[in-house]
């Protein structure tokens, strides 16, 4: 989504520490830290960011992790992110409830429906809104989904912006034991996602029957967990839905479902190839790139939203 104001020094990882209070003597095996997302109002909607926070910037080359609700808009209403920019990365919307318009300087007017993927490249930059449709707006209309940021490398930072969509049809999905992975974006479990990625990464959406086993991926040096919905279990200890999972690197823990089951996102990757700088919707390793996207924005240069010309987000 938008609106994350964290410079380099604030959101610089910093292993072996937790947000909910456990410190790590206390965390199973394979276990380095536990995430607790914090909430924060977006476009008239509550979501809960798990990344960046101040114990790690980045897993893998996930910069950002905002969990959409779950909830419902009354008639006449709906979700208004308003025109913003975006340099240095690329954003990834996936759904489990509800539809989103996505409108973009490039031209790109696409709804995002329930197990699609967009994948929208900022590179050098771009401008992007997300509005719940008018026709949805007409009745009661739930959201839940997630909105993540993946940092481009280095030498990807500055390439043309681009936008790709992806229907769940296309997504490779493995079912084994009481576990059905739909892999979003990268490799692992053995399938890889026909979604570009300029970094090593695994994305997946994992849904697990009540005691199901799922291990993790073991080629990529960070992995992580997000549990969306119901329990798992590590090591004898258990996670409750809203917590961020960071396993330790060379570990091969498998995360077990509680008696519920259980609904996860996987993700993790290379490490990045330095932290990043983050202020507002800007990701760069260069402070001066930021100050000089700060001026863009400012100046109206990224360009207009075809389709949302009359409003957009001023710089904080």
């Amino acid at each position: 989504m938008i609106q994350c104001e964290l410079d380099q020094s604030e959101a610089k990882g910093m292993a072996g520490n937790s947000t909910d209070g456990v410190s790590p003597p206390s965390l199973p095996s394979g276990i380095e830290m536990v995430i607790v997302p914090r909430a924060h109002d977006v476009g008239g909607f509550e979501v809960h960011r798990a990344l960046p926070a101040k114990e790690k910037q980045m897993i893998g080359p996930f910069i950002f992790f905002d969990q959409m609700g779950p909830g419902e808009f009354l008639t006449g209403t709906g979700l208004d992110v308003r025109p913003h920019p975006h340099i240095g990365l690329a954003t990834v919307t996936y759904l489990f409830e509800g539809s989103i318009q996505h409108r973009d300087s490039l031209g790109t007017q696409l709804p995002i429906v329930p197990g699609d993927v967009n994948w929208m490249t900022a590179g050098r930059g771009i401008a992007h809104s997300e509005r719940t449709d008018a026709s949805l707006r007409t009745h009661p209309n739930r959201l839940f989904g997630i909105q993540s940021w993946v940092a481009l490398p280095k030498a990807k930072e500055e390439t043309e912006a681009a936008f790709a969509h992806h229907p769940a049809a296309s997504l490779p999905v493995l079912e084994d034991g009481g576990v059905r992975l739909r892999l979003i974006a990268g490799d692992g479990w053995g399938i890889r996602s026909p979604v570009d990625t300029h970094w090593p990464l695994f994305y997946a959406d994992a849904t697990l029957a009540p005691g199901a086993t799922l291990p993790l991926p073991d080629r990529h040096e960070e992995r992580g967990a997000y549990v969306v919905e119901g329990s798992i279990d590590v090591a004898g200890v258990r996670f409750e839905a809203g917590r961020m999972l960071l396993f330790r690197s060379g570990d091969q823990p498998a995360v077990q479902a509680g008696p519920t089951g259980a609904r996860l996102l996987m993700l993790g990757g290379a490490v990045m190839d330095g932290p990043r700088y983050i202020f507002w919707n800007f990701v760069s390793s260069s402070r001066d790139r930021i100050e000089q996207a700060k001026a863009d924005w400012k100046a109206r240069r990224f360009g207009t939203v075809a389709g949302d010309e009359q409003e957009f987000i001023p710089l904080p």
